[in-house]
């Protein structure tokens, strides 16, 4: 590589290093608890195991359901969504919020969450949304640092950096290692180069997982402008023909509107339902969303809209390329897609790149103090020249 080349490469890689570091390792450090989020949600409050349900009991409509927990909240307030967990088949989540329209950044006002047994009708949970707590400030900060969509758009641009860091780091790592063998670490050089080979060691070791979660990051960033981008297109073409429709004055029950959607989907597992008005949904439709029922295609969705004054389906269609690489990259983010034991890998990487972003951060620090000559080759994350 000639001269001129390694030093554009080396000054990309200092800044884009510099400019991310302190904002990275924040987000290494917040993202750890983020990987086993949870277990350690059904550590702090486990629940127990579904009652049985004596042969025989009717079972309660949903949309009985639906009603029982809108009764229960104060005037004014709206079902959002129904949720349908994986891990339990027979619950269903019913949420209420204070405002039909949630804010810019998707979030409602006052949002609860009342948990149902689907085959008896039981209430099994009535909570409020956690505003506190070590995981909702360790959440926050990783994935907007309490600034909403401009917020995430920074971390998104911090992950860019990240990704263009590892990249540049990549390609000068073969020059600096051409009188080393792979991996070496040279202890006897006193502290400052030992921590230089153990940092690009390490760097170079987690490179692939670096830039996987860098890039998964910058695309999880685009979450609201990507949802915002699909029902500007996909559901608006979808909904065109109920553009001047008059408003929606009765909607069909819920029941027979999963039902319809159900044929659309077959083999496929109900993941939520957003009732009309309600963000995703238009005025006058449900938006019933299916996953798939294996483990790589558990995080796909398949939108079925269905008309809530007739109760027929309206359009069912997969979702755009970029929603799809949306929906994947926000599980691979963190891990969760092999279990506990992926889980465990996750966060050793993780754990090693707080240590390669804290000893590049010290390198350069301490390369500052010794004050070498404006002429000497600067270090790349922090790689040099050997000495």
């Amino acid at each position: 590589m000639k001269a001129g080349t390694v030093r554009t490469w080396v000054w990309i890689h200092k800044w884009s290093s510099l400019v991310s570091m302190l904002f990275l390792l924040m987000l290494c450090v917040t993202g750890l608890p983020l990987i086993f989020k949870e277990e350690v949600e059904h550590w702090l409050d486990p629940h127990p195991p579904l009652a049985s349900v004596a042969a025989g009991t009717p079972r309660p409509t949903t949309e009985s359901m639906v009603a029982r927990a809108l009764a229960a909240r104060p005037a004014g307030h709206v079902v959002p969504y129904t949720f349908y967990p994986a891990d339990a088949p027979n619950v269903m989540t019913v949420t209420t919020a204070v405002t039909s329209n949630p804010s810019l950044d998707g979030t409602w006002e006052g949002l609860h969450f009342q948990v149902f047994d689907v085959r008896s009708g039981r209430l099994l949970a009535d909570e409020r949304e956690s505003k506190s707590g070590l995981m909702y400030v360790m959440y926050r900060l990783h994935a907007d640092m309490f600034g909403g969509l401009a917020g995430t758009l920074f971390i998104g641009a911090m992950g860019l950096l990240l990704f263009v860091a590892v990249i540049s780091g990549v390609i000068l790592y073969a020059p600096f290692m051409r009188r080393f063998d792979f991996g070496v670490v040279r202890r006897n050089r006193g502290p400052r180069i030992l921590w230089l080979d153990l940092h690009n060691l390490m760097g170079i070791v987690t490179m692939a997982w670096l830039a996987v979660v860098g890039l998964t990051g910058v695309i999880n960033s685009l979450n609201l402008p990507l949802t915002m981008l699909w029902q500007s297109t996909d559901i608006a073409e979808m909904t065109a023909p109920y553009r001047h429709a008059p408003p929606l004055k009765n909607r069909v029950p819920l029941d027979a509107a999963v039902a319809v959607a159900r044929v659309e989907a077959q083999g496929m597992r109900l993941a939520s339902v957003g009732f009309p008005g309600r963000d995703l949904a238009s005025p006058h439709h449900y938006m019933v969303l299916f996953t798939g029922q294996s483990s790589l295609t558990a995080r796909l969705l398949k939108p079925v809209l269905v008309d809530a004054a007739t109760g027929k389906v309206t359009e069912a269609r997969d979702m755009p390329w970029y929603m799809t690489a949306l929906l994947v990259s926000q599980p691979l983010h963190f891990g969760n897609y092999g279990g506990l034991p992926f889980k465990i890998i996750w966060a050793l990487l993780d754990v090693v790149t707080i240590i390669v972003l804290a000893s590049g951060l010290y390198l350069r620090i301490v390369r500052r103090r010794q004050d070498r000559p404006a002429t000497a080759q600067a270090e790349p994350m922090i790689m040099e020249p050997a000495e």
